[in-house]
């Protein structure tokens, strides 16, 4: 089913060369219920929800829908998980390290079963899933296993004859809600911090893919943790989502997605019981390129990022902006590049580009391309839908955008590439910071100084320079203004999973 070109084109960044593993063949989800206390529970108010595959439209199984009762146990079960005197709580740190590395173990030994799974769930090819997705939630895994005895406070000099100290304790019950593009990465990069610090957790999956979550609540029994330290309630946003945002007793919430769902998030918050909140959300992220680049690495970076996951990314490199003299050029490249892309079934491992999650992020998408016509872009490729069947787009790329269009303001979320012109680098940069969010840019130069006045210059929490998406589960994630609040990741996501705490002890005065 590959159209348009070879497997080596396309998005391929950390898929190493053949021989390629293959996907499994599912005859059946073995996981589908409600994970609490590890034990699998159907869901309070009776519903299930079905779950699809978005390359052919069938039905791939019926999930246990989690209401508010069923958050309600789910948090009581991780209160009592993370109570003083509890298993959990009076395990030695490095045994949660080592339950850590167990999970990763055996995420490891179902690594080809999971892949295929997320493919089957997303759309997103199975190269993809078992290279990017899976090494990346192992990886973060391992990392956060590594700190678990590393997590420590200090040693305070104070005035006078007092003795000060600080403790790194646990918040408690953390809520996440975790988006469906990225469905076992985003759950590895909630739970894993969370856990290494000695949090409960309550998380709920994106209900457009549940499945690979719901595995891996069976490995979290299966690798040794105790009852209550996960809890896993696929469900809506609007009834488990709400539920975990305004519960008395969650101490923090972690949510990745929309802006928008974000400030509700962070409403229902404030309004509850000031719980704490950290926010991964939208992007509308810049490229600048410029002339002394390696153009050709530029133009393949530039649509890794526009086009990997379909477009499906809060990374997504939706604002190119190439130097002037180069800007006819880099365009007739990244449509030659663009027109090779592999398209076609995801679990084939030639195919290198799939479908859109489902119809309402897909329609959002063409009406988005059908505003670029009508506003005076110019269409250079792509833009229609491919077949009968499934969500296939082919991915798109406008030249001559300006920056009052909506397409160069509005995240598309969608396989969009929107090229700008520009003539100087204070002009790129003001333009590129012209945006309510802030998530991640990218520069492309062979000159150091530019490189670093650029960088310093752009308001965004990741700046790639001369390659794009390089994420690492050592380096902080996060962004500035509308992309969010707080870090994911590296040691700096420790702090968003901790209480500090001060202890002053008055000294006698003996000698």
């Amino acid at each position: 089913m590959a159209q348009n070109g070879t497997p080596e084109n396309g998005v391929t960044g950390g898929i190493p060369n053949g021989p390629f593993p293959q996907p499994v063949k599912v005859q059946e989800i073995r996981h589908t219920k409600i994970f609490i206390n590890n034990e699998w529970r159907t869901s309070s108010n009776g519903r299930t929800f079905p779950t699809f595959n978005p390359a052919t439209g069938v039905k791939i199984c019926d999930v246990e829908e989690a209401g508010k009762a069923d958050v309600d146990k789910a948090v009581e079960a991780a209160k009592a998980a993370g109570q003083r005197g509890s298993p959990w709580r009076k395990m030695d740190v490095s045994s949660r390290g080592r339950l850590l590395h167990k999970l990763a173990d055996l995420i490891e030994r179902d690594r080809v079963l999971l892949a295929t799974m997320e493919t089957m769930d997303t759309g997103k090819p199975f190269l993809q899933s078992f290279f990017i997705d899976l090494d990346g939630s192992i990886k973060t895994l391992r990392y956060y296993a590594g700190w678990a005895d590393k997590i420590h406070g200090k040693t305070l000099p104070v005035d006078e004859s007092f003795v000060c100290f600080t403790k790194h304790e646990p918040i408690g019950v953390c809520g996440a809600i975790i988006p469906w593009n990225f469905p076992l990465l985003m759950f590895t990069w909630k739970i894993a911090p969370a856990l290494s610090c000695g949090n409960t957790v309550v998380l709920k999956p994106a209900e457009q893919t549940p499945l690979t979550a719901l595995h891996v609540g069976a490995l979290i029994k299966e690798a040794g943790f105790p009852p209550g330290v996960v809890n896993i309630v696929p469900g809506f946003g609007p009834s488990a989502g709400a539920a975990i945002a305004s519960h008395m007793d969650i101490d923090k919430v972690a949510f990745t997605g929309s802006t928008e769902v974000g400030q509700l998030i962070k409403e229902a918050a404030a309004k509850s019981n000031l719980k704490r909140v950290t926010l991964e959300l939208g992007g509308k992220n810049p490229c600048i390129v410029f002339a002394d680049s390696d153009l050709q690495l530029a133009v393949e970076e530039t649509q890794k990022g526009a086009f990997y996951n379909q477009g499906q990314c809060c990374t997504a490199a939706s604002r190119v902006f190439v130097e002037e003299s180069i800007y006819e050029e880099f365009v007739r490249l990244s449509v030659e590049s663009t027109k090779s892309i592999v398209i076609g079934d995801p679990l084939d491992p030639q195919t290198s580009y799939g479908p859109q999650i489902d119809r309402q992020q897909f329609d959002k998408i063409m009406e988005l391309i059908e505003s670029g016509k009508s506003e005076g872009a110019t269409l250079e490729c792509g833009g229609v839908a491919i077949g009968d069947t499934g969500l296939f787009l082919q991915p798109t790329v406008f030249s001559g955008v300006k920056d009052h269009m909506r397409i160069a303001k509005e995240e598309i979320f969608g396989p969009v590439q929107c090229i700008f012109s520009f003539k100087s680098q204070q002009e790129a940069i003001e333009r590129a910071n012209s945006t309510e969010y802030g998530l991640v840019a990218a520069v492309f130069t062979r000159s150091m100084d530019q490189a670093l006045s650029a960088s310093s210059a752009l308001e965004a929490g990741t700046v790639w320079v001369n390659c794009y998406n390089a994420l690492h589960a050592q380096t902080p994630f996060g962004g500035y203004k509308m992309s969010g609040n707080g870090r994911e990741l590296g040691e700096y996501a420790l702090a968003e999973y901790s209480e500090v705490k001060a202890v002053i002890i008055k000294l006698h005065e003996t000698l």
